[in-house]
């Protein structure tokens, strides 16, 4: 059970085209959302689709494949661990910023299908 300490997984599209940079020391990092979403019945009966956006962040050799082959509206599944940070504005406001970095990714639908922008 150790293992699961800080486990993220998570099967959803990809909502907007990844944005890839490349660092000083040549490796890469590639930041995107994925869209969740899971459905119930609400107290009339009536269907309700609840959607949840999540901050992806892919370092490395996953960043090079997300920039490869991954693009807005692609489904993806993913494992990794949850982060949260915080920074401060040229305002001086503090913000919060929670983050799944990724351990590993699977590219789902279609084989052959074009989803990239």
């Amino acid at each position: 059970m150790s293992t699961l300490k800080n486990k993220v997984q998570l099967i959803g599209n990809v909502g907007n085209v990844p944005e890839i940079t490349n660092l000083e020391n040549g490796k890469k990092v590639a930041k995107f959302s994925i869209a969740t979403n899971e459905s119930y019945k609400d107290s009339k009966g009536e269907k309700v689709i609840d959607t949840q956006w999540h901050t992806i962040v892919a370092w490395g050799k996953i960043a090079e494949i997300v920039e490869k082959y991954v693009g807005k509206g692609k489904e993806v599944a993913l494992e990794g661990k949850l982060t949260s940070r915080s920074y401060e504005t040229a305002v001086g406001e503090k913000r919060y910023v929670t983050e799944v970095f990724v351990g590993e990714i699977l590219l789902l639908g279609i084989k052959g299908a074009n989803a990239t922008e």
